[in-house]
């Protein structure tokens, strides 16, 4: 376990692990792994346009199809859990390998659907190979690049894969509109097949050396199949660390789902818009802040690193990186989504409506302030599953988030919105709270419960 004072030794073996792919090799890895990670954000929202004509064509109600959402919430949730469970064991290429027929053949029976089940099967099927990539990126980056690099290579990681949720809704909706809904999931099956090859053609493996627990086995044959426990990668969240900014992200993007989901009935309604189209069009100003604030979120949080450790004279803490959390946890996140909920409560016309889009701008970007930090800093602590660290934090935001989502709208039918989002702004502050005293005690709650954590030397 790393200790808060423990001195900067970095062995030149353990540099050299860094140093397999030339900077050139590395810049290729990030795109395949970001190409990934878009197509992946690319099917969860692409669906959600399509579910009126979906139930159009299959005669039935909305909100039977939207069955489909809680399918892959649950999807998403257990796939990220198998897949990088046995990414750790396999590998992370043999996994993306393995996941993107998942994902080819679930398009095409999606698209093929012609009643409640077989949707319902096939969505999960769709879920299902591409659960992973979020969190197999997280891993691919942690192998690639050393632990002052890291952070502002996950921060272009997720900015690429935040473009699709900024404009997978426009072209979801167009697609839908103008061509067809199984078009649409036809065309993704080939999206996955083209990723799938271009993976096997040109993506090498980059788990570091003598680490996966094949190579660590005495013999094996040809084909060798192991059963990997994918419920192992919650076990890590025992760890108060892990477990504390799991959940004070979780928090953190509780108040995007607050402003985003109910938008029709706060927003749209407050200033008599009612055109689909302009309502789906909010969600671009909070996808452009994700996307900007993802991409200096980790370069801040590497810079916040460096300069504390010259701070210390070479002296590493992991949990110097979630420093870099203050501006947005403390005073974004919180002031954008109270002040929406107040705006949309008090000021009408079109300067509440230009004040409320700044405020879903401002809170995209304050959300992912807080998020990348906390990404790097879980595959900094336990860099050798870190992509079943990332898997167990983002199963359980999905988990956590599936239930707050059917609270919103009831919630704000009962206190209004301005109460709905200062709750939701006060529940933020106390999730900086917890990374506040995760910073404050952070070595000895690593102490307290030892999940294998990594230290400067390994990491």
């Amino acid at each position: 376990m790393a200790s808060e004072e423990s001195p900067l030794l970095v062995p030149t073996a353990h540099e050299a692990i860094y140093n397999r792919f030339a900077p050139d090799q590395k810049r290729w890895i990030v795109f395949h792994v970001s190409f990934a990670g878009l197509l992946a954000m690319f099917v969860q929202v692409t669906f959600v346009p399509s579910i009126p004509q979906i139930a159009k064509d299959l005669d039935l109600t909305h909100a039977v199809v939207s069955l489909a959402l809680s399918v892959s919430v649950f999807a998403n949730a257990i796939g990220a859990l198998c897949w990088s469970a046995y990414s750790s064991f396999y590998g992370r290429r043999s996994i993306y390998l393995w996941g993107m027929p998942f994902l080819c053949v679930g398009s095409c029976g999606v698209a093929l659907s012609t009643s409640l089940q077989s949707l319902l099967f096939w969505r999960f099927v769709q879920m299902f190979g591409c659960a992973g990539a979020l969190s197999l990126g997280s891993g691919v980056i942690g192998d690639i690049y050393k632990l002052e690099e890291r952070g502002t290579a996950i921060g272009i990681f997720f900015s690429v894969t935040l473009l699709g949720f900024t404009f997978a809704p426009f072209i979801g909706g167009a697609a839908t509109q103008y061509w067809s809904w199984r078009n649409l999931h036809y065309s993704v099956g080939v999206w996955g097949l083209l990723e799938m090859l271009l993976i096997y053609l040109s993506f090498p493996e980059t788990s570091h050396p003598g680490t996966l627990g094949i190579d660590k086995l005495p013999s094996r044959r040809r084909i060798h199949i192991k059963w990997v426990n994918p419920l192992s990668s919650l076990w890590l969240l025992r760890s108060p660390n892990l477990f504390a900014v799991m959940l004070a992200s979780a928090l953190m993007v509780n108040t995007m789902y607050v402003l985003l989901v109910p938008i029709a009935n706060t927003i749209g309604a407050r200033y008599g818009i009612t055109n689909n189209a302009i309502i789906g069009a909010f969600f671009l100003p909070n996808g452009l802040g994700c996307f900007g604030g993802t991409l200096v979120g980790g370069r801040l949080s590497d810079i916040v690193v460096r300069k504390w450790r010259e701070k210390r004279r070479g002296a590493y803490c992991p949990e110097d990186r979630l420093r870099a959390t203050w501006i947005g946890g403390l005073l974004i996140v919180p002031l954008s989504i109270g002040a929406s909920g107040l705006i949309a409560t008090y000021i009408g016309g079109p300067i509440g409506l230009a004040l409320n889009i700044l405020c879903l701008y401002a809170n995209g970007v304050g959300v992912e302030l807080v998020l990348n930090p906390i990404n790097s800093y879980n595959v900094d602590i336990v860099h050798s599953r870190s992509a079943e660290a990332a898997a167990a934090c983002m199963a359980s935001w999905s988990l956590i988030m599936s239930v707050a989502t059917a609270l919103i709208i009831p919630t704000i039918e009962r206190i209004g919105v301005a109460w709905t989002d200062i709750t939701a702004a006060g529940l933020a502050v106390i999730g900086q709270g917890m990374i506040f005293l995760t910073i404050r005690y952070g070595d000895s709650m690593r102490a307290s419960i030892d999940v294998g954590f990594s230290t400067i030397e390994n990491n």
